[in-house]
């Protein structure tokens, strides 16, 4: 009779600015957390609060960051090294870094998905099991005129949805 063994326990840590700690014990995680963030105080707030809930209920985490070309982009020079994409990559990067002191755990994924930020976080929250977002992005006058990305991923998501204030 082949009798299952039990997952290896290695235990690592990170730990958060505050100082608070996030083991990660080597058991298989289950579900999925996904926060979207966009570099602003509300949603490094939401990733903050993501982090803790998958820390909790032992999930991973993906963390989305979108990212579109302006109308205006062929207005550009086409010299330019600026890139929207770049920039996606840029904001997960530092948000993260500072979200996690030391080694990143490796149930956290960074993603730099293209595309309206309310309709990428909509189709990445199929399956999971909670999408956390900010009240407040870099919406701006765009943002109002638009419609918020909180409000549409409340309205839309397949998932629960958090809006961290």
């Amino acid at each position: 009779m082949n009798t299952p063994t039990p997952p290896v326990r290695v235990t690592a840590s990170a730990s958060d600015p505050s100082g608070l700690r996030y083991e990660f014990n080597g058991y298989p995680r289950s579900g999925r957390i996904v926060v979207g963030l966009d570099g602003s105080d509300a949603s490094e707030k939401a990733l903050r609060g993501g982090i803790r809930i998958a820390t909790a209920l032992n999930t991973t985490l993906q963390v989305v960051s979108t990212w579109t070309y302006p109308t205006e982009y062929a207005a550009l020079p086409s010299t330019s090294d600026w890139s929207p994409e770049n920039d996606a990559n840029e904001i997960l990067a530092s948000s993260v870094g500072r979200a996690f002191v030391g080694v990143r755990p490796p149930w956290v994924s960074v993603i730099a998905q293209q595309g309206r930020a309310a309709d990428t976080l909509i189709e990445f929250s199929r399956g999971a099991e909670m999408l956390v977002v900010g009240s407040r992005g870099h919406g701006g006058l765009a943002g109002l005129l638009l419609g918020s990305v909180s409000t549409a991923c409340a309205e839309h998501a397949s998932c629960p949805v958090l809006v961290m204030h």
